[in-house]
Order: structure tokens, then sequence, then C-alpha cells
């Protein structure tokens, strides 16, 4: 008998000999590079609260006040692109009321906050280019890092100018997605300086005071998708304060809220983003290599048993070498 290996069983074993190859360079080379942050991001968040805010026309701080906040996160690809492996998000946050919406120009705003984020791509730690502004610090800001873990995070406060302490304190369900949840506080902190009349900051006799301004936040809360570090929930507490130029009180509310929170459409939005964000490092990082190691171990197994066996040929089927006999007359 002669054994030949058949065109089949070497397609097999060749075949599950390239899916166990794959698996892990997907699970340990492409899925890393998949994760990065988007250079062409186009978001808006919205959150909603009451509060009480300072009325400029009848100067004096008005309670119960519906608070709109808008966030608006969009990519600079032009810049992104110059920058190597950085991505370059502009930002606007706008603080609105009822009076003030809607606005034809964000600049009518009761607070209007232009800036500039810049990360690395995969990290999502600030790089420090592109003039962006300010001078961002932290692990984190708008998003978390890939891969969140269950520890305390460092977290950009844009109204503070500096970072605070994000603690780990369990899951938490947003539209019936799970998350990571995060929470801060924010002490009583001088911000910066703000030029009004006197009798703003209790100082009648004199016409304008450089007026010192302090900001503190109640509670700061974020739920975060743990694969791609996405805040599918966001929740704060900001009190926006004047006081008199050295002085220990506060003189003046100008924005102060217990609650402001993402609206049911910004939740709803940014989970539908984490599951598919999610869903795909998944399938690059798990699913797909789990698969192709599975199938290419049995199309190797199959294939080897096959090439061991071979074909077996019975002995009529082969062709003996028979001597040739010269012919004779």
């Amino acid at each position: 008998m002669r054994r030949t290996a058949s065109p089949i069983s070497l397609i097999l074993l060749g075949l599950g000999t390239f899916l166990l190859v794959l698996a892990p360079l997907l699970a340990w080379y492409v899925e890393p590079r998949a994760a990065v942050n988007p250079i062409d991001i186009d978001t808006t968040a919205v959150y909603r609260g009451t509060g009480s805010v300072f009325d400029t026309e009848r100067v004096k701080t008005v309670p119960d006040q519906r608070i709109t906040v808008t966030q608006r996160v969009r990519g600079n690809v032009e810049a992104s692109e110059r920058s190597g492996d950085a991505a370059v998000w502009d930002v606007t946050t706008t603080v609105d009321t009822d009076k003030s919406l809607p606005a034809a120009d964000p600049h009518d705003a009761l607070d209007f906050v232009p800036h500039r984020w810049v990360m690395d791509r995969r990290t999502t730690e600030p790089v420090h280019c592109c003039r962006e502004t300010p001078y961002i610090e932290g692990e984190a800001y708008l998003k978390f890092p890939f891969d969140v873990q269950k520890r305390s995070y460092r977290w950009w406060d844009n109204t503070l100018g500096g970072t605070i302490t994000m603690n780990y304190r369990g899951t938490e369900k947003v539209q019936g997605y799970t998350g990571y949840r995060f929470t801060g506080t924010v002490p009583p902190s001088k911000v910066g300086t703000r030029l009004v009349p006197g009798t703003i900051v209790d100082q009648p006799q004199r016409p304008q005071v450089l007026a010192e301004e302090w900001y503190s936040n109640h509670g700061i809360e974020l739920v975060v998708d743990q694969a791609t570090g996405r805040v599918i929930y966001a929740q704060t507490g900001p009190r926006r304060t004047l006081r008199a130029p050295g002085a220990d009180e506060d003189a003046a509310v100008l924005l102060d809220s217990r609650k402001i929170a993402f609206t049911t459409a910004t939740q709803k939005e940014a989970v539908r983003q984490a599951e598919k964000d999610s869903g795909q490092l998944r399938a690059v990082g798990r699913t797909v290599p789990i698969g192709a190691a599975v199938a290419g171990f049995v199309l190797a197994v199959v294939g080897g048993v096959l090439v061991a066996r071979g074909r077996r040929r019975p002995e009529s089927e082969e062709t003996p070498d028979t001597p040739r006999v010269p012919l004779t007359m």
C-alpha cells in the first residue's frame, strides 16, 4: 500500500494553522491599535437642572431657575493630522436659563467657555501642543482612558482649572447599560477675579471692585463605560460666587445648583455609542480571536489526522515495472 495526502487535508491543515496564528494576532496586536480616540468626533451633551442664578438686569440672585448646560465637542481633523498621534478636540460649554434660550449666538448665554483639549489617541493622556488652552492635566477629561480600572482617577475640572480625585464607587446602570461609577467633590477655591459694581460685593462706596470669583462643587458623579472610557452619565452640582477682595464670606451667588445632569436623550445617545464601540473592541479583542482559535484547532486536528492517514491505494491499482521483451521473428 502507498499513502498520499489528499488536497482537502492539506487545505484544512493550512487553514487551521492560519487561524491559530491569527487569533493571538487579533488579541495582542490589532485590538490595542483599534482602541484609539477619534479625530473627527462631533458630539453634543446636554445637562439640565434647577438652581439659583444671578440676574444681571435685576442685580440679584434669583432662585428656582431651570439651568441648561450644553457641551459640544468637535474634532479638529487638520490639527490632529499635523500633531502626529494626538487628537485635537475643540470644546464649547454654554450655561443658559430659559431666559437666554434659544440663543442665536452662544456668546449671549449666561456663561460661554471655549477651550481646546489635546490628548494621546491611545492613552488619553494630555498632550501639550497645538495651541491647547488651558494647560490641561490629569488622567481624564470628557472621557476616561480605555479599559477603565476599579481605582481613583485624576479628573480635570475646567471651571476649577485643576484636577480633582474621582473615586471608584462600584457599578451602576444607565438606561439598562452597566458602567463604572465615580464620585468627587470640589472645596471652595478661588478661580479668578471679575470687575463688578461695588454694590454687588457689599461695598456700595466703591463704583468698581475687582472681586474674587470662587468655585466649589456639591458633588460630581460620572458613570463610565469600562471598555471605551466613554461617560454615559454625568451629574454636577456647581456653586460660583463673588467675594470682596480678601473677604472670607461670599457676597453674591452667581450660580448654585445641587444637581445638573445629562438629559435622558443624552444618556441614550451615550449608551448607544458605548454599546457600539465596546462591541467592536470586544469582537476584535475577544470574540473573533476565541472563535478563530477554536475553529483553527478543530481544522488543524482534522487536517492533521487526514494527512497522517493519507489515501490508501489498492495493490491492483498500482502499475508494476514490467521489463520490455523485444519482439523476435
